[in-house]
């Protein structure tokens, strides 16, 4: 009932937003709810995570709904994608009984600098929001130490690791595993790769917004 109620909102808000260009039931089911679901662990249940460039909620409202005790915070830094969330969160959430979630408007670099979030997540999750070593900066300092980053991504993941080992070591980083995944009726080279954070992140980091991005850590 949950993931029926959020498919509905999801696809009645695109009507006047753009949220997503996916929109068929099936699609919808195996394309963002299933492959949310990829990152889930039977640890998260009372623990904390934080889903950073959430945009409609994935895999962070998905990974609510499977996992109620999971304490979740979305953060994006576009408002009217947490509008739709906040709409959300009032039918799924709390009509459906749903506790311990929360949305944060604001850029990941500079979630990764206030006290508030900084190193204060058991687990942080980002789905198709830049290449490792860009993502590495937002992700890392929002997680605790002996916490675990875990990035949904898709083809070019080998790629992405060897290019993103260097930033995700800076950051205090260990890549654990990169594990094919493959969703109902593709064949479209997904993978989860999970990142033990080891150390604390460097103060000097995340920099100023658009600096990663710009300026990836570890590039040649």
């Amino acid at each position: 009932e949950q993931f029926s109620r959020y498919y509905e909102l999801l696809v009645e808000t695109n009507k006047v937003m753009n949220l997503t260009a996916i929109t068929e039931p099936e699609e919808v089911a195996v394309k963002h709810m299933v492959d949310s679901l990829l990152a889930y662990e039977a640890e998260m249940a009372g623990k904390t995570l934080a889903d950073v460039g959430t945009g409609a909620g994935f895999p962070g409202v998905p990974l609510k709904i499977y996992c109620p005790e999971l304490k979740v915070t979305l953060i994006d830094s576009l408002g009217k994608r947490l509008r739709f969330l906040l709409r959300s969160f009032q039918y799924v959430v709390v009509n459906l009984g749903l506790k311990g979630i929360r949305c944060e408007h604001l850029r990941a670099e500079d979630a990764g600098r206030d006290k508030k979030h900084r190193e204060k997540y058991d687990y942080v999750t980002a789905r198709a929001v830049a290449r490792l070593s860009v993502l590495s900066e937002y992700c890392l300092p929002l997680a605790k130490k002996d916490g675990q980053f875990i990035a949904l991504k898709g083809s070019k993941f080998a790629e992405e690791i060897t290019e993103g080992e260097a930033a995700v070591k800076i950051l205090g980083g260990k890549i654990l595993s990169a594990e094919p995944v493959k969703l109902p009726g593709l064949d479209d080279g997904r993978a989860i790769i999970k990142i033990a954070k080891i150390k604390s992140t460097p103060a000097q980091y995340p920099r100023k917004a658009g600096t990663p991005e710009k300026q990836p850590l570890g590039a040649k």
